[in-house]
């Protein structure tokens, strides 16, 4: 992303490309944990609902600006605590778009990582998949197989969560 509003003043331009590492290093982190537990095909929904989910976990639970390589395996515990399920995680994470937001406004500077994890959050609201009645009355009737079940569309959020949470778990 083209870094606009601080051209220079010698006529070169000075449009810096701005990189939203913060963001792609969490993405990378996510897709390497749903990766080793090899709970879905990468290139599925579903997958990308984990991926997107527990990136965004690591992103906004990241309040130092900086994902060290060395502080990964230390912060599993913090990811597992904020995914798990009786957790307020759309809460959590509404709250701290909205504080990086109010950041990204007082600096006047670019945020492209914050439109990014934005663009993912908004993807994993606005987006239904069709998935298994995890609320359904056990003793309903006969499930054959994992297909037959109930099944329910719902927040791709609602699915990747638990895929982000179960991954950590694996890793």
């Amino acid at each position: 992303m083209l870094h606009r509003g601080h051209e220079s003043t010698d006529g070169t331009g000075g449009g810096e490309l701005v990189v939203p590492m913060a963001w792609l290093y969490a993405e990378y982190i996510a897709d390497e944990l749903l990766r080793t537990g090899d709970l879905m095909p990468p290139t599925s929904f579903e997958f990308r609902a984990g991926r997107d989910a527990l990136a965004l976990t690591i992103f906004l639970s990241d309040t130092s600006g900086e994902l060290s390589g060395i502080r990964v395996v230390s912060q599993m515990e913090t990811w597992l605590s904020l995914t798990a399920y009786d957790q307020p995680w759309q809460d959590w994470v509404c709250e701290r778009l909205a504080a990086q937001a109010a950041e990204a406004v007082e600096s006047g500077g670019p945020a492209p990582d914050l439109e990014l994890a934005t663009a993912a959050w908004r993807w994993l609201e606005e987006t239904e998949l069709l998935a298994p009645d995890l609320d359904a009355v056990p003793g309903g009737g006969p499930v054959i197989g994992e297909d037959d079940g109930p099944k329910v569309w719902t927040p791709a959020w609602r699915l990747g969560l638990p895929l982000g949470h179960l991954a950590i778990h694996l890793f």
